[in-house]
């Protein structure tokens, strides 16, 4: 058996995106993943290449596989957390 193992700061370095990609993707339950001890995400070479093939896009695809509960947002929104909580305050 060959399967590596990856803490999230790895995992990210090899797949290059960001480590906070991958912890939400992993604690929403959109990233395979596991959980040793009290909660520490772990990721197999399996979980990456399935990540990778979850993440891909298709040609002539309008939708990925990732966001089937809604639409695709394709721009930024910039500052729309401090918007909610200035909104909240009010």
């Amino acid at each position: 058996m060959e399967i590596e193992f990856f803490e999230p700061a790895e995992a990210a370095a090899l797949m290059r995106c960001t480590e906070s990609w991958l912890r939400d993707g992993a604690t929403s339950g959109r990233f395979p993943h596991a959980c040793w001890g009290k909660g520490k995400i772990i990721f197999t070479s399996e979980h990456i290449l399935e990540i990778a093939k979850l993440s891909e896009i298709l040609p002539g695809s309008t939708v990925s596989s990732l966001s089937s509960s809604g639409p695709v947002v394709k721009e930024r929104l910039i500052g729309t957390r401090s918007k909610v909580r200035l909104a909240a305050a009010h």
